[in-house]
């Protein structure tokens, strides 16, 4: 990711097992502070989903979406 952007953060403050991101890089922090967890880096690569090992968060990858924007999947 180019030094000139800064890396999204997102929360799962619904508790849902699946969220659709526009980034593939980006900081997962569980659901927002005080109930965070501790913020971890997360590269999907040329994956289209990864899971956070901390809250269990499903994080797909949309195209669609910018990037510092999230979805609850369906």
């Amino acid at each position: 990711m180019a030094s000139d952007h800064s890396v999204p953060k997102f929360a799962n403050d619904e508790g849902v097992a699946e969220i659709r991101i526009g980034a593939r890089e980006f900081e997962c922090m569980g659901a927002s502070a005080p109930f965070d967890h501790p913020h971890v880096y997360l590269d999907m690569g040329s994956d289209d989903h990864i899971v956070c090992p901390y809250c269990s968060t499903l994080y797909r990858f949309d195209a669609s979406l910018k990037q510092d924007e999230q979805q609850n999947a369906a």
